[in-house]
This record gives structure tokens, C-alpha cells and sequence, in this order.
């Protein structure tokens, strides 16, 4: 009995340290990204919509996406800055790819 208690105090602690923290981490990191948003910062949004900021208010942004084109969105629904350093970088256009195309620039 005493060892299958001390497995699941493992399993737990474990559970905190793999799931828990991390998560943590990551909702404190997005809390200060959103309060640190102003006025004309580019940011993408959740659904990937990308757009300048125009107007900030308690729970709503306002989005320019296009030129006179302004949405409102939740500020929970920022995911990031536009141009973000995590973002995948682009690939050259005659880059071959698990295989497929081709580097001589050739359409397939």
C-alpha cells in the first residue's frame, strides 16, 4: 500500500512539473503581452488575422486590418506581435521540401 502511495505522490509532483508550471508560465507570459499592448502595435490575432491597433478599451481592441477597415476584437484573442521572432521564417521559393520540388526553380 505504502508503494503504490508513493507512486502517485511521484505521478503528482511529476504532473505539476510537466503540465502544471509550464502552463503557468505560458498564461503569466500572455497576461503581460496583452497588457503591454498601445496604440499602433501590429499583433495577430488567435484566428491569425493580422492588423495594427487603433483604440484600446477594458476588454476590446479595435483592429485596423486593411485601410479603413477596423474590427473589434477581445484582448484575449491577441496571440502575439506581428513579426514575432518565433514565427516560422520564410522559405526560399526553390527550396526542396520533404522531397518535393525542385531547385532549379522549375514548376512541377
Amino acid at each position: 500500500m505504502e508503494f503504490a502511495i508513493g507512486w502517485f505522490v511521484l505521478l503528482a509532483v511529476g504532473f505539476f512539473f510537466l503540465i502544471v508550471r509550464p502552463q503557468r508560465r505560458q498564461v503569466a507570459a500572455h497576461r503581460a503581452l496583452v497588457a503591454s499592448l498601445g496604440v499602433g502595435d501590429d499583433v495577430v490575432t488567435a484566428g491569425g488575422v493580422y492588423g495594427t491597433i487603433r483604440a484600446l478599451r477594458d476588454d476590446v481592441i479595435e483592429l485596423e486590418v486593411a485601410d479603413g477597415v477596423v474590427i473589434r476584437v477581445a484582448r484575449a484573442a491577441i496571440a502575439r506581435p506581428a513579426g514575432s521572432p518565433d514565427q516560422a521564417p520564410d522559405q526560399a521559393p526553390n527550396q526542396v521540401v520533404d522531397g518535393v520540388g525542385d531547385t532549379d526553380g522549375e514548376v512541377i
